[in-house]
């Protein structure tokens, strides 16, 4: 058997073929027909020497082998799309890239991102996202990598050697929820009330390490009779900031993250009481890249909008 690899085209056609277990779907996104689709895993299965699919009267699934091959091949496709993406950054000497934490992006920093955009039409500006961003004593990020950018948002304490270090804002949590909640049959409006309404839990990684959680927060508003534990969980921050927004129940959250949906009245806390996270947002940026014009351009801008206590839009 060759030790040459198979044609890119096959593998890409097996990869999209696996993904949705129909060559007349798989067809459909590559604008070939099903029978060009039906060919290239012909030969490729040929030249593996090993059946990738059952073919099945009107379906088609994966054999072990095939099922054992996608997880590497698709890894293999998304570090040549990484490699592509580095490439064109250095392609593109007048892009700003900006590493953010996805729940800072969606939360904070889209809903003001179109005033950077307006005042400097003349800085193309990339924004990505990544839990690695994070600083947490689990690195089980697999599936992420980071991609050298002018400027990191990071959440953690504050310690990035080699760095300017800029502090954006310090975090607290509080219960968030609906509008809705503060009326109706049960009305929240004390913290006992907690009993008649679904808990939601953050679980994000990089929240687990030290944050406060219902149980301390119950605690020290002097609510009894309220069960921490009980309600939905839910790994990513965004995710239960949007159950309190849908009336699901409360979510203990970062309060300047919910900003945006605090000042469209998507959320209201109906509670005075946070309790502060040791860990803040920083901005951080490389000590020889710091005061490249973009970037102090944009760091300035950045500290601006985090003093400023206007509505996001």
């Amino acid at each position: 058997m060759s030790d040459r690899l198979p044609p890119l085209n096959s593998l890409r056609t097996f990869e999209i073929a696996a993904r949705h277990l129909s060559f007349r779907k798989a067809a459909e996104e590559l604008h070939v027909t099903p029978a060009a689709i039906s060919h290239q895993i012909k030969l490729l299965e040929e030249q593996l020497g090993v059946a990738l699919f059952h073919r099945l009267t009107r379906a088609i699934e994966l054999t072990e082998v095939g099922r054992s091959f996608l997880p590497k091949l698709r890894e293999g496709f998304e570090n040549i799309a990484l490699a592509v993406e580095r490439v064109r950054a250095y392609g593109r000497a007048d892009a700003l890239t900006v590493n953010v934490p996805p729940s800072f992006a969606t939360k904070w920093l889209m809903p003001r991102l179109h005033r950077f955009v307006t005042a400097n039409p003349d800085i193309d500006i990339r924004i990505l996202a990544s839990m690695r961003l994070m600083d947490t004593s689990r690195h089980d990020f697999p599936d992420e990598q980071t991609v050298d950018a002018d400027i990191d948002i990071r959440f953690g304490s504050g310690r990035y050697p080699h760095s300017r270090v800029d502090l954006l804002f310090p975090v607290s949590l509080t219960p968030l929820c609906s509008p809705s909640l503060l009326k109706g049959m049960r009305p929240l409006s004390r913290p006992s009330d907690l009993r008649y309404h679904v808990l939601l839990h953050d679980d994000t990684l990089y929240l687990s390490d030290g944050r406060p959680d219902w149980e301390q927060w119950l605690k020290a508003a002097g609510a009894d009779g309220v069960d921490p534990g009980r309600g939905p969980h839910f790994n990513h921050s965004i995710l239960g900031l949007e159950a309190a927004v849908d009336g699901l129940g409360v979510v203990l959250g970062i309060k300047e993250l919910a900003a945006h949906d605090l000042a469209a009245g998507r959320l209201v806390a109906p509670f005075e009481l946070s309790l502060a996270m040791d860990a803040a947002y920083y901005l951080v940026s490389a000590e020889a890249n710091a005061e490249r014009p973009k970037v102090a351009t944009f760091r300035n801008w950045l500290l601006e909008e985090a003093r400023e206590p206007r509505a996001p839009v």
